[in-house]
């Protein structure tokens, strides 16, 4: 519910501070008196279009605020979207329009946070909806009729539209995957060629061993100088062990160091023992080195043979890592993935022919779904039907028709119908579509009959009906009033009217006028000479006595004493209706 308004510099409104209540708020005021402001602000706030003209010439800033009362399903999307109640539980929304000489900006926060008009538009939905004659294109849109007809229908047609979208999801899902099947089955060949060839390559070339080519190039080394390392090992034979030329060996020096330590140890056993270990293990690890230096020199032979194989080996696997390396190891990965894509291209991709079954069957699935869907659509459109007219009966469309049409259409998310209002307020005449054929008058009414129709299904806490009534007058204008009133019972209701029987319906009542004011140009300039501006004054008519004088002004006059008398008639029959529906709904509740 809109608990208050404040809007400053917006169009011709300087600053304003509105209270609404509960029940039927109604704004009256002579035609052009800036009526329709108001809303334009509530539109505007909730994230509506607007542009630099909605901002008060001489000044560069626009403001509005709306604050809000909140009920658990507001608080728990307000919460899932990160978005904290104050502490009166409510919600305040601004929006701030700035100006500049090439461009307009506007940003909108919700409890201080910064929102989108995503955002907005989704708050929007759950605060307030607007309803004015101008809604002809909205009643004309199949989507936004089908969703007013599933509405009405329930959970019945809600959980059935779940399977189909389901369905329909499942269907297009097959059918993308066979049409890229389709698309790709050149791409799917050529590439499964490349494939083979590539699979071929790298299998002829027995990749098992990530290392393999760094060990071919030490073989290879080793290879190429056999006759240096076979000196080379003799060398150092003969310097560990054994010289040919006479000369002192590793060996015999660490003999003699063993010697002369040994002698040593008989006058200091505790300190030099340890060192004559350690010169025995010394000279025991050289023997050992060169034994080992000497096979090693004794197993070297040259091998030719084995040599051109090295190399050729060597060779091919540097072509290999030249195409699809470039290291040994990334090769092997690279031949595994090929394996992968081959058992893909090969086994794991369905046929063609198995994907359009596949497609058929969800196809079949989704268009039974669509069937069911149709049927409780037709059941529910009758309904409708039934309601409607009957709505529309007290507001002098005793004759009317109206049909829920259902066209078939392909099956989609929503369904396989398009749904149309066909409508014809004159005996004789055929069903056209409702947009086409309906009169202001006639439209509005019909809006109104449908605004009743689902007010306790899938409205917000507040509707606004912008002079609704227009067009029509004496006993539908007191039908119009009623409605209104009906309405309000459930949720808050807005109204602009011109209707003295519908403001006299009111539970809150406010007279809105133009008055022009001396805007002085400076603080200066106090000798009452200022620029004259026009605003726009709203007062809340809170007793009977300014009541009945706004009333009597409606209806022809506030100096005419039969308009004052029928305002008093008017005030009188509307306080006996409310009272009449507050005791029938206290015997509601009590049954």
């Amino acid at each position: 519910m809109l608990l208050s308004l404040y809007i400053e510099n917006f169009a011709l409104i300087d600053k304003l501070d509105l209270e609404f209540g509960a029940g039927l708020n109604v704004l009256t005021g002579e035609t052009g008196a800036g009526k329709s402001i108001i809303l334009d602000a509530i539109d505007a706030v909730l994230g509506g279009k607007v542009s630099s003209r909605v901002i008060r010439t001489g000044s560069n800033r626009a403001a509005i605020e709306g604050t809000f009362s909140s009920n658990s399903a507001l608080a728990a999307w307000l919460t899932e979207q990160e978005i904290d109640l104050l502490d009166e539980n409510s919600v305040v929304i601004s929006r701030e329009v700035t100006a500049s000489t090439s461009s307009v900006r506007s940003r909108s926060r919700v409890n201080g946070v910064l929102v989108n008009r995503q955002f907005m538009n989704s708050l929007r939905e759950r605060l307030v909806e607007i309803t004015a004659q101008g809604q002809n294109a909205l009643v004309g849109q199949s989507t936004q009729v089908r969703n007013w007809l599933d509405s009405y229908g329930g959970d019945g047609i809600t959980k059935q539209r779940s399977l189909v979208g389901a369905a329909f999801s499942r269907y297009h899902e097959a059918h993308l995957l066979l049409e890229r099947r389709r698309t790709s089955e050149r791409e799917r060949l050529q590439k499964l060629d490349l494939l083979t060839y590539q699979a071929k390559e790298l299998g002829e070339a027995n990749l098992d061993e990530p290392n393999e080519l760094d060990k071919l190039l030490q073989e290879q080394e080793r290879l190429n100088h056999v006759v240096e390392l076979q000196q080379m090992s003799y060398k150092v034979y003969e310097d560990l062990y054994q010289s040919d030329g006479g000369g002192s060996t590793a060996t015999d020096l660490l003999g003699n160091s063993e010697g002369t330590l040994m002698n040593m140890v008989e006058f200091d056993t505790e300190e030099l023992q340890p060192l004559l270990e350690l010169i025995r293990d010394a000279q025991s690890a050289v023997t050992e080195v060169a034994r080992q230096i000497n096979a090693y020199g004794d197993a070297l032979e040259a091998d030719p043979q084995r040599l051109d194989e090295v190399e050729e080996r060597i060779r091919e696997l540097k072509q290999i890592c030249r195409k699809y390396g470039p290291s040994l190891a990334e090769v092997i990965e690279h031949y595994n993935s090929i394996q992968e894509q081959l058992n893909e291209l090969n086994d794991g991709e369905k046929t063609i022919e198995s994907l359009e079954k596949q497609e058929q069957e969800c196809l079949d699935k989704l268009t039974s779904e669509c069937s069911k869907l149709t049927k409780f659509r037709s059941a529910t459109a009758a309904l409708l039907e039934a309601e409607i007219i009957s709505q529309l009966k007290p507001l002098a469309m005793d004759k009317v028709q109206f049909k829920v049409e259902l066209a078939p259409i392909a099956p989609t998310a929503n369904g396989s119908d398009k749904v149309s209002f066909l409508f014809s307020p004159n005996p004789g005449e055929p069903l056209q579509p409702l947009s086409e054929t309906a009169s202001g008058g006639e439209m509005s009414r019909f809006l109104l009959a449908l605004k009743a129709t689902f007010s306790a299904s899938d409205s917000p806490g507040t509707m606004v009906f912008d002079e609704i009534d227009v067009g029509v007058s004496g006993r539908v204008a007191q039908t119009i009033a009623e409605k209104l009133h009906q309405l309000s019972l459930q949720l808050q209701v807005l109204c602009v009217t011109h209707q003295p029987l519908v403001a006299a319906m009111a539970d809150r009542h406010f007279h809105v006028n133009k008055q022009v004011i001396n805007q002085l140009k400076g603080e200066k300039e106090n000798n009452g000479h200022g620029e004259e501006r026009t605003v726009v004054r709203i007062t809340a008519l809170d007793n009977l006595t300014k009541r009945r004088d706004e009333l009597a002004q409606l209806a022809g006059g506030k100096s005419a004493i039969d308009a004052v008398a029928f305002a008093d008639s008017l005030l009188a029959q509307a306080a006996t209706h409310r009272e009449g529906k507050e005791k029938g709904k206290g015997r509601k509740k009590k049954t």
